[in-house]
């Protein structure tokens, strides 16, 4: 904003005359008519209320000048009287403002104090119309025993501002939230629980440090040191329910170092999740400057660059300058004045040299055989899938998913849809197979299923051994160079490998003879319908009724997974522009020998119309069926009189029924979607409930590096795939392409294999 646009912004603290101007409420004026009114003889300052469009003139001597900052926090508070209140006490605004997203906290929630962490500090919504400042508000994910007495997943009027666990989201103002830890006044700056009063000279940034909350220990390494404050910024090691931590600030009074507490090693790292890093650490790998190394920090683990490595001062051991590849660190190469390399703001991180491990995504051939030339027998295990809660935690971020090489983005992407947030197909896993493809069937539980649901990484190297397999199986001389389609694939793994049951058994039928038929088993179905143009906008269900009704088939069962395909001329060609997901697949007129409902009273259904199925007066999806009565009377109409209804195959103990029977419906839910778009695979998956629960994995979202260089997969939140599939189809379909938010266009545009599962049959496939 210009200067010459710059408003001052006040809040009147005494009652006039006048109603609407009584204490506590909250105005502005522009700061070039103010700086000209107090030259002025007539001190009277011209001012706008928050929420109103009329200018008031008023006494200096009525106002009280804020700062934006305390504007927006006050205006979050709901009348005049509680606004007042806070500015007379101060204690509580000046608090919020040294909060920051990450502070712990405390907030008021029916009289209950909680404890969380800041995640979210800003708008909930947009200012009144002609108001140049909005309320701000304080967004906390609830912490410890305190979690679940929320009242929402960090999204409010459906959208989403942070994400967390199902009610463990409060938005609040600032009165209802006090710092966890405030700033040590200068009175006693004495620990309070136990630990001496160390020099803040000594503690430097990357240093281990241990800490207390309420009597209990906790580990982290200092990322930031603010001496004038007293406090030093630590990404914690994980909370107090073993769960990974965050970024806290605590008072020094309240620190020691590990090394101090006589320790031994003052950093231990974890090498049970990698023990090849582990051995290369301890025989052949050396880090040195120019080294791409990751290091764990709260956020989960991090990449960089190493820029220097060398003593600094006030410590003995060796300690490395990283350069990150994200806006993590604390400095921009300097640290305490001193330049020991250059790099932006942010990035730069100092630390000791045994927190870093060689990074493991060097993935070409020189690197592969530089730091992964063995053999890593990890543990059979069954990794479950990660639930909704996990997601954010466990896939979300960079170097997520699985990790893309030499066109294996079709069999990445299938992997991931499959295996990720669901385990409708994790029979195959553990069920007994021939002694010559056991190998195949421990790469894909042990390297690529296992490290994705626990770590939420898989490294191209794993993938690539299972593509060296299927090739050396004879399938494919190509099968390590060249791009596959993902149903010949699944094809390949489900059928030739592990010989998994078809879960899909479909029944042809004759239109005059009932439905009778051979049944035929299949891994998928692909949709073939005739191009009709009252399907502008089509659902998947529509699409699936109206190819099962063109084929004539029918389901001779429920299956347990159902992978569709969709209508397409090749990798170009696309017979529909859009295709709208189905959420819910309802399968129950598809079925050969289920009950079926009357469309016109919901009652039993003896006979079936192919006939009525294309007639605009009924419903836009399903198989027409009626009970005997409203079938006469729908078949009356004379546009109806050359139809030829046929009698349904009813289970034995249906027919003629004496007591009216409603039938159940057999419904499947959409997990994942593969989209194809210039012969490059991507997908989403549906992991949770709520209808923003969609991520979008890209097993190729970017590249570090050329020939020798890697691939960097990418997972990430996509909520507006689940607002517009909330849209009216009529807004939806003028929704142009390209003007879609995110990657929502990839969705509805782009998608070649809808997967669908049973709840109620997920456990026997």
């Amino acid at each position: 904003m210009a200067s010459s646009d710059k408003n001052i912004y006040f809040i009147t603290i005494r009652n006039t005359s006048y109603s609407w101007c009584r204490g506590g409420r909250i105005c502005y004026t522009n700061e070039n008519r103010y700086s000209l009114q107090n030259n002025s003889k007539n001190k009277d300052v011209p001012v706008t209320y928050v929420g109103s469009v009329f200018e008031h003139k008023l006494s200096p001597d009525e106002l009280r000048e804020l700062t934006e900052e305390e504007t927006a926090l006050l205006l979050a508070l709901g009348t005049d009287d509680e606004r007042w209140k806070e500015i007379e006490l101060e204690q509580c605004l000046k608090g919020a403002l040294s909060l920051n997203v990450g502070s712990e906290v405390t907030v008021e929630l029916n009289g209950e104090w909680l404890k969380g962490v800041v995640r979210y500090i800003g708008r909930l919504t947009e200012p009144w119309y002609g108001d140049p400042i909005g309320a701000v508000f304080f967004g906390v994910e609830l912490q410890g025993q305190d979690r679940g007495k929320g009242q929402n997943s960090g999204d409010y009027h459906f959208k989403t501002f942070f994400q967390c666990p199902k009610d463990c989201g409060i938005f609040a103002p600032f009165n209802r939230i006090k710092p966890l830890h405030a700033k040590p006044s200068s009175a006693s700056t004495a620990p309070q629980s136990g630990l001496y009063e160390q020099p803040t000279e000594q503690l430097a940034v990357g240093d281990r440090v241990t800490y207390f909350i309420d009597d209990k220990l906790f580990h982290g390494m200092v990322l930031e040191i603010d001496r004038e404050m007293g406090m030093v910024l630590i990404s914690t090691d994980m909370d107090e329910n073993g769960r990974e931590g965050g970024e806290m600030k605590i008072s020094l009074a309240c620190i020691i170092k590990e090394s101090d507490l006589n320790k031994g090693e003052t950093e231990k790292i974890d090498f049970s999740e990698s023990p090849e890093i582990a051995n290369d650490l301890g025989h052949r790998v050396s880090i040195e400057v120019g080294s791409m190394v990751e290091v764990d920090l709260a956020k989960g683990p991090v990449y960089g660059t190493v820029r220097w490595i060398g003593s600094l001062s006030g410590s003995n051991d060796t300690r490395v300058g990283l350069e990150l590849e994200e806006d993590c660190g604390v400095s921009d190469g300097t640290f305490r004045n001193v330049r020991y390399f250059t790099c932006p703001a942010k990035r730069g991180l100092f630390l000791k040299l045994s927190s870093c491990r060689p990074c493991p995504r060097f993935l070409g051939e020189t690197a592969a055989k530089r730091h992964f030339d063995h053999d890593w027998q990890a543990p059979q295990e069954n990794v479950p899938p990660v639930v909704s809660e996990d997601v954010r935690r466990v896939l979300i971020g960079q170097m997520k998913g699985i990790q893309g090489h030499c066109n294996s983005c079709y069999m990445d992407s299938a992997l991931f849809s499959l295996f990720s947030c669901s385990s409708v197909v994790d029979s195959l896993l553990f069920k007994r197979i021939r002694e010559r493809d056991e190998p195949i069937q421990r790469i894909i539980l042990r390297d690529i299923v296992c490290p994705l649901r626990r770590e939420g990484f898989v490294a191209a190297r794993s993938v690539m051994k299972l593509r060296q397999l299927l090739q050396a199986r004879g399938h494919s001389p190509s099968y390590t160079t060249d791009e596959k389609d993902p149903e010949e694939f699944l094809t390949l793994i489900m059928q030739d490998v592990l010989s998994l049951e078809p879960p899909l058994k479909l029944q042809s039928c004759s239109p005059t003879k009932g439905r009778a038929g051979t049944v035929e088993s299949s891994y998928f179905y692909q949709i073939f319908v005739d191009y009709n143009n009252c399907l502008i906008l089509p659902t998947v269900q529509q699409l699936l009724e109206q190819s099962f009704h063109n084929c004539a088939l029918r389901l001779a069962e429920v299956p347990s997974c159902l992978i569709l395909t969709m209508p397409r001329s090749g990798k170009q060609f696309k017979m529909f522009p859009k295709i709208i997901p189905s959420l819910e697949l309802d399968i129950t007129a598809l079925l050969s020998d289920g009950p079926q409902q009357c469309l016109i009273c919901g009652e039993l259904a003896y006979v079936e119309c192919s006939g009525c199925l294309g007639e605009s007066v009924f419903s836009s999806t399903g198989f027409k069926h009626f009970c005997e009565k409203c079938s006469t009377q729908v078949h009356n109409h004379p546009c109806r009189r050359g139809h030829t209804p046929t009698s349904l195959k009813l289970p034995e103990g249906f027919s003629h029924r004496r007591h009216p029977y409603i039938p159940p419906r057999e419904k499947l839910e959409l997990f994942a979607v593969l989209c194809i778009e210039t012969s490059h695979y991507v997908s989403f998956v549906k992991h949770g409930p709520k209808a923003t629960d969609w991520i979008f994995f890209d097993s190729m979202a970017d590249r570090q590096g050329e020939r020798d260089g890697f691939n960097i997969p990418e997972v990430k939140a996509c909520p507006e795939v689940g607002r517009y599939l909330s849209m009216p189809l009529a807004e939806l379909a003028n929704q142009a392409p390209r003007q879609m938010e995110g990657v929502a266009k990839r969705l509805f545009c782009d998608g070649y294999m809808y997967l669908y599962q049973s709840p109620s049959m997920a456990l026997y496939c």
